[in-house]
């Protein structure tokens, strides 16, 4: 059986993330543009390109290669009303929500997502990746990352708020059997 290997790919900054909001469809910082296929060379072979479906994913995706696919289970966590709002700002206004929404993984009170129903999303697409070999390099959302992360590890949902995940940084996990993380010294 050969090996499913899925790099993920957390987007670059956002204008979003200096004032700790969430962000919104919204582009890079950097000039993306001119970036466009800097990173393509960091792999020996060419891995099946995908992404979410935000701005910031898409132009992400163009460092790595030509023609990424858009994969809405890669999408950002759906925050309902706090979409675009300033995390001091929602804890000035809705502070019980805001520590609701913190410590249980199944309160939604923004009106979208809850996390539990974000890992079960990625679960559930990383179930797909389980019968395609090959390797899969995948540009998304640091919450995107920290479910699969809790999906591979067998993690509870309420270990989300444990991880960082910094942007452009690399995550990658294996699957033969079951998802192991790798962690590595060198991209290959």
């Amino acid at each position: 059986m050969q090996a499913t290997r899925l790099t993920l790919i957390a987007h670059a900054p956002t204008c979003a993330r200096k004032p700790a909001r969430f962000a919104l469809d919204e582009s890079l910082q950097m000039d993306w543009q001119q970036a466009r296929l800097s990173q393509a060379q960091r792999f020996k072979r060419a891995p099946r390109l995908l992404c979410g479906p935000e701005a910031r994913t898409r132009q992400t995706a163009g460092l790595f290669g030509e023609s990424a696919q858009v994969e809405q289970a890669l999408r950002d966590c759906d925050l309902g009303r706090w979409q675009g709002m300033a995390i001091d700002a929602i804890q000035h206004a809705e502070p019980e929500a805001l520590q609701a929404w913190l410590t249980d993984s199944t309160a939604a009170p923004h009106g979208g997502e809850s996390v539990a129903q974000l890992c079960e999303r990625v679960a559930q697409w990383l179930g797909t990746l389980e019968q395609a070999p090959g390797h899969v390099l995948a540009v998304t959302h640091p919450f995107v990352i920290r479910a699969a992360l809790l999906h591979a590890l067998q993690c509870p949902p309420a270990m989300f708020n444990r991880i960082d995940v910094e942007p452009l940084s690399s995550t990658e996990l294996r699957f033969n059997g079951i998802w192991r993380l790798r962690l590595q010294t060198r991209e290959t």
